[in-house]
C-alpha cells in the first residue's frame, strides 16, 4: 500500500464507508473532501467551487475536479505525515481519472473508484433507500430530489467508468453486492 490511498466515485457508493474501513483496520487518517469541499464553496467563492450550480452534472465534475485535484497534491506534498508510518485515506466525489494522472504521483497515492454504473436510475433510487440512514444527507432530502440525483450519480457513473478505463485505473461496481464488493476491496489492499 501507497502512503496515501485516494477513493474516488459517485455519492453513496460506498466511498465513506471503505475509508472508514481502511482507516480503522490500516491506521490512515481519513479525510473526507466533501466537507473540505463544502467550506472552500462557503467560505472563498472566488475559488468557483458551486457543487449545485445549474450546469451539466458532468461539466460541474470536471470544474470541481480541475480545482481540487492541484489542492489534493498540496495536502501530500506538505510533508505532513513524512515521519509517520501512515498516511491519509481521503474519499472525494469530484476528482476525475484524468486530473488524478496530471497531479498525483501514483508512487506516492493510489486510487481506487467506486461507482454504481450497472443500474438504471430507478433501481439506484431502490439502493438508496435500502442504504439510507439518518446519519446520510440524502436521507433528509425530498424524494424527488433523490430520483433526480439518482439519475445524474448513474450518468456520473458510467462517466467514470470510461475515464477510469480510458486511463488504465481501478474502479468496483458496488450497484451489486455491495457489502461483498467493499470486503473483498479491503481483503485486497491487506494483501498488497
Amino acid at each position: 500500500m501507497t502512503k496515501h490511498i485516494i477513493i474516488a466515485g459517485v455519492p453513496r457508493a460506498g466511498k465513506s464507508t471503505v475509508s472508514q474501513m481502511i482507516a480503522k483496520k490500516f491506521g490512515y487518517q481519513h479525510i473526507s473532501m466533501d466537507s473540505i469541499i463544502a467550506g472552500f464553496e462557503k467560505t472563498f467563492p472566488n475559488v468557483g467551487i458551486d457543487t449545485g450550480a445549474d450546469v451539466d452534472v458532468k461539466e460541474n465534475v470536471q470544474s470541481i475536479s480541475a480545482k481540487i485535484a492541484p489542492f489534493l497534491r498540496a495536502m501530500m506534498d506538505s510533508g505532513e505525515y513524512d515521519e509517520c508510518d501512515y498516511g491519509m485515506v481521503i474519499d472525494v466525489f469530484q476528482l476525475l481519472p484524468e486530473d488524478y494522472r496530471k497531479h498525483m504521483d501514483p508512487s506516492v497515492c493510489e486510487i481506487h473508484y467506486f461507482i454504481t454504473s450497472d443500474v438504471t436510475a430507478e433501481k439506484r433510487f431502490e439502493l438508496l433507500k435500502q442504504y439510507d440512514t439518518p446519519k446520510d444527507y440524502t436521507y433528509y432530502k425530498p424524494e424527488e430530489e433523490n430520483r433526480r440525483d439518482c439519475a445524474e450519480i448513474v450518468e456520473i457513473s458510467t462517466y467514470f467508468k470510461e475515464q477510469c478505463e480510458k486511463w488504465q485505473l481501478p474502479y468496483y461496481e458496488t450497484a451489486q453486492n455491495r457489502e461483498k464488493v467493499l470486503g473483498e476491496f479491503i481483503k485486497q489492499l491487506k494483501n498488497e
